[in-house]
């Protein structure tokens, strides 16, 4: 249950307001299976000891549609050429209430249900005796397990229009409901609509965003309204009016759908639907929040701004953010204290609280990894191709950052820091998601990098998410944010592409191997063996199966493998082969990641054997062989299909900071864009600069392609027409010469004065 909704649980006593764009379709006829589920939740509700008091609209609509049919029974042709009189509302109402009300109790009678109607207008709640023994009838009523059913007594109302009345008499429907809630003392207001709850625009819109909980302070000037319900008096405004007025006396209220199937139900469930107005909003909503959409427009805006930099002041911040972790580690450590009390009393996982756990020393390594990654070479800008396409036109291509990206990432606080970091580095704009369990520790660290980045940048450079329920939103943004890359289960990264248009990088499951073959050294092997397992066994890239040679079951390097794991508290479970031979627990599966001291061992006949294994158990990760076999082990570099690769060294090498990327945002199992530890090179792509001098198309006739490659050493890679604007010494057997700039330029030297060597041949050359 979300945490702004936690209040229903507890609520006995519940208003519905079934709206008119509800209770009838499109052409004005009655949406009998609407209303007819509708009835089928209240009954429901009613079984669980809740009291439902509706408050129906639709009464006028459904007259106005039996009188138009009436009318034209009755009418001439010549009658029907005359121009037709809109027909009053009263007249209507009085019509369409008894139908209206014949169905509720038709369908409530299917259902064992007894309803009662209730017709009410402005003057039953002038008089304080009607207030009162309104409501004692509606708590007989409920007391005898009977649904109120209410609606305005329109065919009497002395009202000509809709009007607001200062003294709190309703005016419409859904104020009548909220009158109601309070009159009757109810502890919720549920206003039914044809929308899934407030927007911030036109629903129709898509640039308006669901409001979640609304808070006046910051919502009331977002909001634009668009055209009133097709049906109905009050339409959204009505509805915001009412809600915002009960609310602010204490009964929360949310808006819905009643057009979505057991919107009821969901919202008396908790779920995160509809809008909540709640007088407590202000403890849900911070007034200066950022929407989806907003957040990673100024993820973007931020970013454009750190690209504008220099690569030394670029270089500066990471450096000031490296020393902002470190002086206030004492406070990060008190916050991830709590994150794994919490989690401990919870009963999570052991391996997963080890990811939780900010180790001593692990501040200090962060903060060093990201001194290396100031010192690295500046990714922005680097030329990887220059060509000159003809003369004076000079074509580059260059390394760019890829904008914004939304990082998804489990409940590892050091993840953070690594990702803002070469979010930093790379000039883009991030978004982070953490896992919930480190939801202080991540706050803590978004805030001690966020306040060492630069006025000139913002803080809006690193978004952090706080709520799964902003990722749906984000997900549709593919027109702002431009990559995702989501870390976690197979299920995670499955379901972000299925819900989304933007590219998705990453990796789900770590299921790396480590194959023993019969010519390794098994002295080697063990510490090999026991380092990718024991070192942090939760970790992505920790070897979670041992793939043995069957070679080494008679030599006796099985055993000794076997002994090494055992010795370091390491859980074994076996393949076919190892159970009978080790008499070891059976594996469920061998695509497992334990994430803990614990792997599964399995025997192999030869190096075939072992890579078919890895490719249908693993997970394209990270893969090993310990040999001092060279054919053998190049053979396995060569074969196995996985991201990184390892010959005798512990899998726990594929890293990012171990590689010498100096972070690491994720390590890509994926073939597109970037595979394996994914570094600030993963989050570049690269763009075309093109330097003319006037040139023109003009149907390839006046263009001479050269197309020749350059220098990428833009010092060496001057235009032809200036090939020699820098002085130099060339040898000519045992004559040096040299040249003086400028040359051509000024009309001094033409290409005739130079010979095929780059030697001076003009007679003005004295050499």
């Amino acid at each position: 249950m979300d945490a702004s909704r936690a209040f229903i649980k507890d609520a006995k006593r519940v208003v519905v307001k079934v709206g008119t764009a509800v209770v009838t379709r499109n052409d004005g006829k009655l949406a009998l299976g609407r209303i007819g589920a509708l009835c089928e939740e209240v009954k429901e509700l009613m079984s669980e000891g809740i009291e439902v008091i509706l408050v129906t609209s639709g009464a006028v609509g459904i007259g106005l549609q039996k009188l138009r049919h009436q009318r034209l029974l009755n009418s001439s042709f010549m009658d029907l050429e005359k121009p037709q009189i809109e027909l009053d509302g009263k007249p209507c109402a009085a019509v369409g209430q008894s139908g209206l009300m014949a169905l509720y109790d038709s369908l409530f009678t299917q259902l064992d249900v007894a309803s009662s109607q209730i017709l009410v207008t402005d003057n039953d709640f002038r008089d304080p005796e009607s207030r009162l023994q309104l409501s004692e009838t509606v708590n007989s009523l409920l007391e005898l397990r009977v649904v109120p059913v209410f609606n305005e007594n329109d065919a009497i109302s002395t009202r000509k229009a809709p009007y607001k009345d200062g003294t709190g008499i309703f005016w419409d429907n859904d104020s009548l409901a909220a009158l109601l809630a309070l009159e009757l003392k109810a502890d919720l207001l549920i206003l039914l609509s044809d929308v899934e709850g407030l927007y911030t625009g036109p629903p129709c819109d898509p640039k308006s965003r669901l409001i979640h909980t609304y808070l006046k302070e910051k919502h009331d000037d977002m909001v634009t309204f668009g055209e009133k319900s097709r049906v109905g008096r009050g339409g959204m405004t009505a509805k915001v009016y009412a809600a915002w007025n009960a609310a602010s006396a204490g009964i929360p209220v949310v808006i819905t759908s009643g057009c979505a199937p057991d919107g009821l139900l969901h919202v008396m469930r908790g779920d995160h639907i509809g809008t909540l107005f709640h007088k407590d909003s202000y403890l849900w909503v911070d007034v200066k929040e950022t929407g989806a959409r907003d957040m990673a427009v100024s993820a973007r805006d931020a970013s454009r701004r750190l690209q504008g930099l220099s690569s030394e002041e670029r270089k500066k911040i990471l450096l000031t953010v490296s020393d902002a972790l470190v002086a206030n580690e004492a406070r990060i450590k008190i916050e991830n204290d709590a994150d794994v009390e919490a989690a401990q009393l919870s009963g999570i996982a052991k391996s997963l609280i080890g990811r939780l756990t900010i180790k001593p020393g692990k501040i200090a390594s962060l903060a060093k990894s990201l001194r290396v990654l100031a010192e690295m070479k500046d990714p922005i800008g680097a030329v990887s191709k220059r060509t000159e396409i003809a003369e004076d036109l000079i074509l580059e291509k260059t390394t760019c950052p890829l904008g914004v990206v939304l990082v998804i990432f489990e409940s590892r606080p050091d993840a953070l820091v690594q990702i803002a970091s070469l979010a930093i580095r790379s000039g883009n704009g991030i978004l982070l998601k953490g896992g919930k369990e480190a939801a202080r520790s991540n706050a803590i660290l978004h805030k001690v990098i966020t306040e060492a980045l630069p006025k000139s940048v913002g803080s809006s450079l690193i978004g952090l998410v706080t709520s799964r329920d902003e990722i749906p939103d984000l997900l549709k943004l593919d027109d702002v944010i431009d990559l995702v890359i989501p870390r976690g289960s197979n299920k995670l990264v499955s379901d972000i592409k299925a819900a989304t248009k933007i590219p998705v990088l990453g990796h789900a499951d770590g299921v790396c191997h480590v194959f023993v073959d019969k010519a390794a050294d098994i002295g080697m092997a063990k510490r090999i063996v026991v380092d990718s397992k024991t070192d942090y066994p939760a970790a992505c890239n920790a070897m979670e199966t041992l793939l043995v040679h069957e070679h080494l079951v008679a030599t006796g390097g099985l055993e000794s493998l076997v002994f090494a794991l055992e010795c370091a508290g390491v859980t074994l479970y076996g393949g076919e082969r190892a159970v009978q031979l080790l008499k070891l627990p059976k594996a469920t599966s061998f695509h497992t990641e334990y994430s803990a001291l614990a792997c599964t061992v399995e025997i192999v006949k030869d190096i075939d054997a072992a890579i078919e294994h890895i490719h249908d158990h693993g997970s394209a990760h990270t893969d090993c062989i310990v040999t001092e076999d060279t054919k053998t082990a190049e053979r396995f570099l060569h074969d196995v299909d996985s991201a990184a690769v390892i010959h005798n060294a512990s899998t726990r090498f594929s890293d990012g900071a171990r590689f010498g990327l100096g972070a690491e945002v994720g390590i890509s199992t994926g073939r597109i864009h970037a595979r394996g530890p994914v570094g600030v090179e993963g989050l570049l792509t690269t763009r075309w600069l093109l330097r003319g001098n006037g040139q023109m198309v003009d149907g390839d006739q006046s263009v001479s392609y050269t197309h020749r490659n350059l220098p990428l050493d833009a010092e060496e890679a001057q235009p032809s027409r200036n090939f020699f604007n820098k002085t130099h010494a060339l040898s000519n057997g045992n004559t040096t010469c040299t040249t003086i700039k400028p040359i051509m330029s000024n009309g001094s030297l033409s290409r005739k004065d130079v010979s095929s060597n780059g030697i001076v041949t003009s007679p003005n050359n004295k050499a």
